[in-house]
């Protein structure tokens, strides 16, 4: 009754790391709490900032279709595509989910810093660096996944709108959200592709998976990246198959050379220590040995 009470933001701090890592249950969820909130607010804050270019953004977003809705009047000119919106609350939905995707990518930097944070929370002071490495990897891969996804769609609209029949009197009426929502999709699954040879390589310099693992798996990966690449991709035509499967490949490619380069560094130190651990322990039996004699 007679406490005043105070607004206090402390309960938001992450716990304090102790120095061998170690951490206690209630300390994990003080710091997954901690991490949720930073990622939430990042967002946001990133979606109100992109609400303002709300209409620069739509008009982004359609660029594809009217790429491919001119391209299949070159080829068929008798074919009708026509954009329309159905329903009273379509075009709000419409507005939250593209302002969300816009946040999600323009905050990508901050929340993915706040999941390999949480993910590698045993690690040492002195390894938190790689977090740091994480982000500044990750954020240009995801990026370039998302704008690859984005310059491929007008060649899958134009191949599945393309096999509207010639012979028959067809208006093609696409449902703006379905596009829209469609097209975000497809970005998004490009951008999380492009970010899984990241994660293979921060396992690798954490000791979870070693560079032989990965070379004895590189064919299956490989395959199974173009597997990926055509049941992910919008279109059945090859091209865009190829769009997402070859740069996955290279990029496990070029993991798995940093992986190995990373694994023989390693070794070398282990051996450095095993060797200077050796010298030190004879010079400690000599020393013992010398005291003997003199006694």
């Amino acid at each position: 009754m007679g406490r005043p009470v105070r607004f206090s933001l402390k309960w938001l701090k992450p716990p304090e790391m102790p120095p061998d890592g170690a951490m206690t249950l209630f300390e994990h969820l003080r710091e997954l709490r901690y991490r949720l909130v930073v990622a939430a607010v990042a967002i946001i804050v990133a979606m109100i900032a992109c609400a303002f270019f709300y209409q620069e953004m739509y008009q982004l977003l359609l660029y594809p279709y009217e790429q491919a809705k001119a391209a299949l009047e070159a080829s068929k000119p008798g074919l009708k595509l026509e954009v329309v919106n159905i329903g009273i609350a379509a075009p709000f939905s419409l507005a939250m989910k593209i302002t969300l995707v816009a946040g999600l990518v323009l905050s990508g930097p901050v929340w993915l810093y706040q999941i390999w944070s949480f993910v590698v929370p045993g690690l040492l002071a002195k390894e938190k660096k790689w977090a740091l490495v994480f982000v500044a990897a990750a954020s240009p891969l995801f990026a370039a996944g998302v704008l690859l996804g984005y310059f491929i769609m007008p060649k899958g609209i134009a191949v599945l709108v393309g096999f509207t029949p010639e012979a028959v009197d067809t208006t093609n009426m696409l449902n703006v959200t379905d596009f829209l929502s469609f097209l975000i999709r497809v970005m998004l699954v490009f951008g999380v592709a492009f970010l899984i040879p990241v994660f293979v390589l921060m396992l690798n310099f954490l000791g979870v998976i070693k560079a032989s693992q990965l070379a004895k798996a590189r064919l299956y990966v490989v395959f199974g990246t173009f597997v990926f690449g055509a049941v992910a991709t919008p279109s059945t035509d090859p091209i865009s198959m190829l769009a997402l499967a070859i740069p996955m490949s290279l990029l496990f490619l070029a993991a798995e050379v940093i992986a190995h380069i990373s694994d023989r560094r390693k070794s070398r130190r282990v051996r450095e220590s095993d060797l200077a651990a050796s010298v030190e322990n004879d010079r400690a039996l000599r020393e013992l040995d010398e005291g003997r004699d003199s006694a």
